[in-house]
């Protein structure tokens, strides 16, 4: 009898899609939009998106351009990204804003790369979060009576192989990471 694994790949694609937006936010020295996607400007009273505001552009290996859409939003945005606290220096001139990814210190990169592993091993959590469900339904299909012993060995050898390769998609994802942000 053939089980759906399918909700469980979903799952376990969603997991790394998450892990990939979360190291695309993790600054490395280098100029890389992604890291002012959690920034929100304060306009017309209500939050937006920096991106819903302005284009940003890379303009160096260690700077952005943010041309705002709306000139007179500048100061907005330059506060928008200084509460945000991302360690980048902002500077106003006449075409709009650049933004500085000063270069990062010997402490500064390992503890990047500390938090890199913990969004690492959040990921892994919620994996084996994921397939602890895979084996409550399994055993609950035990004794329903759905599956033999060794159909339900099978498949949670089965589980355990998927789960095995998205551990390893993860790692990988890791180490291309430290590599990145320790040089």
């Amino acid at each position: 009898m053939a089980y759906d694994f399918n909700p469980l790949k979903k799952q376990l694609t969603g997991v790394e899609e998450w892990l990939k937006k979360e190291f695309q936010q993790i600054r490395t020295g280098q100029a890389t939009p992604a890291v002012l996607d959690n920034v929100k400007v304060e306009i017309y009273g209500a939050p937006m998106g920096l991106k819903e505001v302005a284009s940003v552009i890379i303009e160096g290996a260690r700077t952005l351009r943010i041309a705002p859409w709306d000139k007179s939003q500048t100061k907005e945005i330059e506060k928008a990204i200084t509460v945000a606290n991302l360690g980048l220096s902002v500077v106003v001139d006449d075409q709009g804003l650049r933004v500085n990814f000063p270069e990062l210190t010997e402490d500064r990169r390992k503890d990047i790369a500390k938090m890199a592993k913990d969004k690492l091993e959040e990921s892994k959590k919620q994996v084996r979060q994921h397939r602890e469900g895979i084996i409550r339904d399994l055993t609950a299909k035990e004794k329903e009576g759905g599956y033999g012993k060794d159909d339900i060995f099978r498949l949670k050898n089965e589980t355990q192989k998927i789960i095995d390769e998205l551990i390893k998609k993860l790692d990988v994802m890791y180490e291309k990471k430290e590599k990145e942000v320790l040089g």
